[in-house]
């Protein structure tokens, strides 16, 4: 577990689930345990049981949404969404939003309209530093964060009680938060950086 300026709230008890239906799961997953917090992979509503928090991972957004279908998911990630802490990124963050102007299944959580594949296809995936002032601080330190953006959507507005965490120098929004709720547009899952996973973390505490 790190000695960041986090663990003093890193409860060895909690226990966050990370969808685990389709898209990088497994990368989130070890960023957890390299934290020293129990995860749990969740398919079907059982598994959403005694969980403090949850992460939509990277993936494809229309898929993730079918699966959940299929698994009778939809219902209840979005009972559990009322109460408890809930992170999208990437396709997560699609899947977590109330639109993304097009017909595909979503759990309509967060008060964010997205735009999908908005920087173009995999080839132009790209890496950058950000100047998020609500990560620093929250972690004490001061150095930006290295984001990782893979056929990554834009968060194109938010609306009601949710916010802006991150922009890019054009000024387009790259990280909400509403309340309990995260989204990200890019992959903190690739990247050696905790401080994403510590402060969302600090929301489901």
């Amino acid at each position: 577990m790190d000695d960041g300026p986090w663990s003093a709230i890193l409860d060895p008890t909690m226990k966050i689930g990370v969808l685990a239906l389709q898209g990088d799961f497994a990368e989130h997953i070890s960023m957890l345990k390299r934290l020293g917090v129990e995860t749990a992979e969740v398919r079907l509503p059982e598994h959403l049981k005694n969980l403090d928090g949850l992460i939509l991972p990277g993936g494809e957004s229309t898929t993730i949404g079918k699966l959940a279908m299929a698994y009778q998911l939809m219902k209840p990630l979005q009972e559990f969404g009322r109460d408890h802490a809930v992170w999208g990124t990437c396709a997560g963050a699609i899947f977590l939003s109330k639109d993304v102007s097009r017909d595909q299944p979503l759990l309509g959580l967060m008060d964010i309209t997205v735009q999908r594949n908005a920087f173009g296809r995999q080839v132009d995936s790209f890496e950058t530093d950000l100047e998020i002032e609500e990560l620093m601080k929250a972690s004490g330190t001061e150095h930006p964060y290295h984001a990782v953006f893979i056929r990554a959507p834009i968060i194109e507005s938010v609306q009601g009680k949710a916010r802006p965490l991150a922009t890019l120098e054009d000024g387009r929004i790259v990280a909400a938060q509403e309340g309990h709720l995260l989204a990200t547009s890019f992959h903190p899952e690739l990247t050696n950086d905790t401080r994403f996973h510590e402060y969302f973390i600090s929301l489901a505490s």
